[in-house]
């Protein structure tokens, strides 16, 4: 009964992803464009990689099979955290027109109908380039395989996700008070993606504890890939670390959720 009880709660949710994903694909030829689109970004991503490690051996402790497997693990949370829940950034434009008034009347809590309002397949192509880099990163580096070293690999990628998603929840909550000041937040969330993508080394103190303990988007990839391969990392992130990233995700999502209340209150309605 519980279980009946809870495909009834999700059906709606099914039913609109559903019918976001067929409406799509119906134009075949926008959608293969948009696809290579996020191709083309990914690679681009992975090209500013390659031309650093074609220049230098080792930079911030990482060679390039460590910067690469840091790249694969925070584009592959971050490309599936912006599939899923990346177009709540368009919620300035949904108060501006009134939409989320529509959203109220609605018998779904108002983050839900959100978050199922769109489904961004097209996401899939730079999705496919991190799934690739990963690949590689793992075949060409020296690891102690374990069961221990693969829970670690699927929950860096699970909780990476549930830590960018985070982000696009908090930048959507605090849209309600800023409404134009997707710029501000932008530099959270794709701010955060790049910070993800690079070796915590790199960056100075200050910005190494934000980007770890503030905004942690150091968990996503850099912390848990010093533990996969066994590197000695530095006093501010220990590789044992790299198994505290699930309370990282917890502690995102509860700034976000205050966010979320804090503005979901704050919200009057468009007045018209």
């Amino acid at each position: 009964m519980g279980d009946e009880t809870l495909s009834e709660r999700l059906r709606p949710y099914r039913v609109l992803l559903a019918s976001r994903a067929r409406a799509q694909m119906q134009y075949r030829t926008s959608f293969v464009t948009d696809i290579l689109g996020t191709v083309g970004v990914g690679l681009a991503e992975f090209a500013e990689v390659w031309v650093i490690f074609h220049n230098v051996d080792v930079l911030g402790g990482l060679d390039f099979t460590a910067a690469l497997l840091v790249f694969a693990l925070s584009n592959l949370a971050f490309s599936l955290a912006d599939m899923f829940v990346g177009h709540l950034d368009q919620l300035p434009r949904y108060i501006r027109a009134g939409q989320v008034d529509a959203f109220y009347v609605r018998p779904l809590p108002l983050l839900a109908q959100l978050m199922t309002s769109d489904l961004s397949l097209r996401r899939v192509g730079r999705l496919s380039v991190a799934l690739v880099a990963l690949t590689v990163a793992l075949t060409r580096a020296d690891i102690a395989w374990s069961l221990g070293t693969v829970a670690l690999i699927a929950l860096t990628v699970v909780s990476g996700t549930a830590i960018f998603s985070a982000l696009f929840t908090a930048a959507g909550g605090l849209q309600f008070f800023l409404v134009d000041g997707s710029e501000f937040t932008n530099a959270f969330t794709y701010g955060g993606s790049y910070a993800a993508q690079q070796s915590q080394q790199v960056f100075p103190d200050p910005l190494r504890i934000f980007w770890t303990f503030v905004v942690p988007t150091a968990f996503v990839a850099y912390i848990p890939a010093v533990a996969i391969l066994d590197l000695p990392g530095d006093p501010l992130a220990p590789p044992w670390l790299a198994w505290c990233t699930p309370l990282a995700a917890l502690l995102a999502w509860g700034i976000a959720g205050l966010c979320w209340r804090l503005g979901t209150r704050h919200y009057q309605g468009a007045g018209g």
